[in-house]
């Protein structure tokens, strides 16, 4: 019985690892391809993402790209 608990632990904290990294790479490539190139602005936001990984990329995801889709609608 324990060795079931243990595996369902094991895959849920893989299922989250897994979902953290494909969130990072959405935000990455949606900066990348979306944000205007005028300014450091996308420089700034890659590289916050980059080195501070899931937390960057949900600041991204939640203080700018909501900015960006009410200024260029994309």
């Amino acid at each position: 019985m324990d060795s079931i608990i243990v595996g369902l632990i094991i895959m849920g904290v893989a299922a989250f690892i897994i979902l953290q990294l494909v969130m990072w790479i959405w935000m990455l490539v949606d900066c990348l391809k979306n944000e205007p190139s005028e300014g450091n602005d996308k420089v700034i936001w890659v590289l916050l993402m980059v080195f501070l990984g899931i937390i960057g990329s949900l600041l991204y995801y939640f203080i700018r790209r909501p900015q960006r889709i009410e200024q260029l609608g994309q």
